[in-house]
């Protein structure tokens, strides 16, 4: 498995859980206080854009990483929990990193730990 797969889920977890504290934010204005409609559609809707970017990278990482389904559900189903994202993100990194080690000495990728850049420097 390469870095860019965790490095992506990364970013859109950490992305996706800001959007959503943002976007818990602005419902209390709204209903709360009645204020802030429009902006708490924009933001409804940048956050479902980007929980499903999320999910695609998300699904992606669990697969490459033979996630059991159940697993996989809940890392998924915590983007859309205020601050779950914020304590699951860091265990799947945990999980995640010595397979990526693994990986690179193992040579899987076909071009070994140091890439393509590693090898035309030896030419």
């Amino acid at each position: 498995m390469k870095q860019s797969v965790l490095t992506r889920y990364r970013v859109m977890a950490y992305v996706t859980a800001v959007m959503l504290l943002v976007l818990s934010t602005c419902m209390v204005f709204k209903y709360g206080f009645g204020k802030g409609e429009d902006l708490t559609f924009v933001v409804s809707q940048a956050h479902g854009l980007l929980y499903m970017v999320y999910l695609v990278f998300a699904f992606d990482l669990g697969q490459k990483a033979r996630w059991p389904f159940g697993k996989l559900l809940w890392i998924l189903v915590s983007g859309s929990i205020p601050f779950a994202a914020f304590f699951v993100e860091p265990k799947v990194v945990a999980e995640v990193k010595p397979l990526i080690a693994g990986d690179g000495e193992d040579g899987e990728d076909g071009e070994g730990a140091q890439g393509a850049a590693g090898s035309l420097s030896k030419v």
